[in-house]
């Protein structure tokens, strides 16, 4: 878990306050320094507990988000030499200038065609980690991107086919790469690779589908991510065995989550993806929708699979819990085959609070996904709205 110590708290309120200050900054200088800021904080939180992978991973994602700074500040300073301004209006007379913006900012998002580091760090590193990597770090280069393409596409048919097959792209990628892996990290990364080319395509629709899709993936993201976390679960072969004396209900929660990712109705995930493709029959873009959603179809694929792993599995697994050699069934009752009958009863009392918060948290997540099947018969009426 993740360190209670004053300076965990410091670092999360740095990388907060980077990603408000670019939002909120007029011209790219500003945004830069937001952008540099939120590395510098989101970097500790990487690399708190000192293991190897985490190591690798943070160092990885530092070269990776400053080589897309670096694009950026190359973009602004280009737009500067032919406009003298910094202001984000400039932008639209500079051509040349926005290639590097968008795919510096691109690359800060991990969008096809620059993905290929997303797996690689979020395999290495806490689940926190993958939380905040996966949600909150998407907010200023998402929207940022979304307020450079405004005004820009309307201008060019080029530009708007070329991000319009991005993000199809983008959902295909994160749906085949999704399919061999065994480890859950790598999967939800892909996942999310696919969840942008989603994001991307609304940045084509329009700013307002852009913010509600985004706030749904939030939401149900940093759903899956808190079950995931208290389970500490990295493998599917460890998903039987999860929670273990509120084994089903836990197996229940995380269930409805990955299936409100994917998409499946009547789960909140589900509003997101049907308002965007509400907007694209208005809008006419039927090649890129289909793209899209043959992407996620093959997202769901490997949702689905983690389920059967999840809810089918059967059988008796031997594991070591402090020292102990116990054998769980698959109804989460065990059996200590050496030490004391003390030692156990402690571990039980430690798990029964450990479960009693889980078990909070837990009927809070499954309450605001179920909530998303009121939200379906109320999408007509949003859609009129925006």
């Amino acid at each position: 878990m993740f360190s209670v110590m004053p300076f965990g708290f410091l670092f999360i309120f740095v990388f907060v306050f980077g990603s408000v200050l670019s939002l909120s900054s007029l011209h790219w200088i500003g945004i830069w320094v937001g952008l540099e800021v939120n590395l510098m904080g989101f970097i500790p939180i990487l690399v708190y507990r000192g293991i190897t992978q985490e190591t690798e991973s943070g160092m990885k994602y530092f070269i990776i988000q400053a080589l897309g700074s670096g694009m950026i500040m190359l973009g602004s300073l280009m737009c500067f030499n032919i406009s003298f301004s910094w202001e984000l209006t400039s932008l639209s007379e500079s051509v040349f200038s926005m290639v590097p913006l968008l795919f510096g900012l691109m690359l800060k998002l991990g969008s096809f065609p620059f993905h290929f580091w997303l797996p690689s760090v979020m395999a290495g590193i806490s689940w926190l980690g993958c939380m905040v990597l996966t949600t909150w770090q998407k907010v200023a280069p998402m929207f940022l991107l979304s307020s450079l393409l405004y005004g820009w596409i309307e201008k060019s048919l080029l530009v708007m086919g070329v991000f319009l097959a991005i993000a199809g792209f983008s959902s295909i990628v994160g749906g085949i790469g999704g399919l061999n892996q065994t480890q859950i990290r790598s999967l939800l990364a892909y996942s999310s690779i696919g969840h942008i080319g989603w994001m991307l395509f609304c940045c084509v629709c329009g700013d307002d589908v852009l913010k509600v899709y985004f706030m749904i993936y939030f939401v149900v993201s940093i759903c899956v991510f808190l079950v995931l976390w208290f389970s500490e679960l990295s493998f599917f072969s460890q998903s039987s065995f999860m929670f273990l004396e509120k084994s089903k209900m836990s197996q229940l929660y995380l269930v409805i989550m990955l299936l409100s990712l994917g998409g499946m109705p009547p789960l909140l995930g589900f509003v997101g993806k049907w308002l965007v493709m509400w907007l694209s029959c208005n809008g006419g873009f039927p090649l890129c929708i289909v793209m899209l959603l043959v992407g996620s179809l093959i997202s769901l694929f490997y949702y689905l699979s983690l389920l059967f792993s999840i809810m089918l599995f059967s059988g008796c697994s031997l594991v070591f819990v402090g020292g102990y050699l116990s054998c769980f069934d698959f109804n989460g009752s065990f059996n200590v085959s050496g030490g004391s009958s003390s030692k156990v009863g402690e571990m039980t009392l430690l798990g029964e609070f450990g479960n009693l918060g889980v078990l909070v948290m837990s009927s809070f997540i499954i309450i605001m996904n179920l909530v998303g099947g009121i939200f379906i018969y109320l999408s007509l009426l949003l859609c009129d709205f925006i």
